[in-house]
């Protein structure tokens, strides 16, 4: 079953990573992890917006 996007819990969720990223404590490999799921969650809020904007446009 497929969950419905929240785009305000996919920004809290980057803003998560971006603190985990920017800690001197995390290392390389998790950093790895992070980028990648960070891109992911940015795709993700674009087409949310992409179609957001066009229900706007109708």
């Amino acid at each position: 079953m497929e969950r419905k996007f929240e785009y305000a819990k996919a920004i809290e969720e980057l803003e998560a990573i971006a603190a985990k990223v920017e800690d001197p404590k995390t290392g390389i490999e998790d950093i790895d992890k992070y980028i990648r799921r960070s891109e992911e969650l940015v795709a993700a809020c674009r087409d949310y917006l992409r179609g957001a904007r066009e229900k706007l446009k109708d």
